[in-house]
């Protein structure tokens, strides 16, 4: 073993740094998967029969490749049709739409699980579609799919490792780096480790409150 206990401490600030970096994709990516997600699902579901294929379409391609390939193809592919994006750009967008994929059938089956005599008694109340939608169905709806989407959340923070590949300062990156300088394996990714779970843990309570929060309601 060639755990240095010097070395780990003396790791840890570029290893906050490559953190918060890391953490900074993660929140984006979050953010733009859980909007791109409630769109996808509501056009599942909204019985528009090329807004159903065009969100379908999107979601078996972007489940069926794997997030390596979908970032490396934008990282490389793009500037080849003469769209060039910053390396962060290209994470985030990467990140965004493949967890977007994900939450659209996560999204689509929790509304799907809903009485659907509660939309009915809603239309016959004089709701449009997108009123019921939003007072009704979905606040039920989204209380059964926060656990898939708290797992995704989580997924996604760990999947952001994938980024160093593009040259992107996360923690994994530093934690490289640190290993190519000092020769050294398990002290610095000791500390990666570390990181990676101090931000997760974070994720799994909050999931956890807001589970328990909801049930009570």
């Amino acid at each position: 073993m060639d755990f240095e206990w010097t070395l780990f401490v003396e790791s840890l600030p570029a290893l906050a740094r490559g953190a918060a970096t890391t953490a900074e994709l993660a929140f984006v990516s979050i953010c733009g998967g859980l909007v791109l997600g409630l769109m996808g699902g509501l056009a599942r579901v909204s019985g528009i029969a090329a807004l159903n294929a065009f969100a379908l379409f999107c979601v078996t391609l972007l489940r069926g490749v794997p997030l390596l390939v979908t970032m490396l193809f934008f990282y490389y592919g793009l500037p080849s049709l003469g769209l060039l994006l910053e390396a962060k750009t290209v994470a985030i967008l990467a990140l965004s739409l493949t967890n977007g994929a994900y939450v659209t059938e996560i999204v689509r089956a929790g509304i799907q699980s809903i009485d659907r005599g509660q939309m009915r008694a809603a239309r016959s109340l004089g709701m449009g579609w997108a009123l019921a939608m939003r007072r009704i169905v979905l606040p039920q709806a989204l209380r059964r799919v926060l656990p898939p989407i708290g797992n995704e959340a989580i997924t996604l923070l760990k999947n952001t490792a994938l980024v160093s590949v593009i040259a992107i300062p996360d923690l994994l990156r530093a934690g490289t780096d640190i290993m190519t300088w000092q020769a050294n394996t398990f002290s610095p990714f000791a500390g990666v480790a570390l990181m990676y779970l101090m931000m997760t843990l974070p994720l799994v309570w909050l999931v956890a409150r807001l589970e328990s929060r909801w049930r009570v309601a």
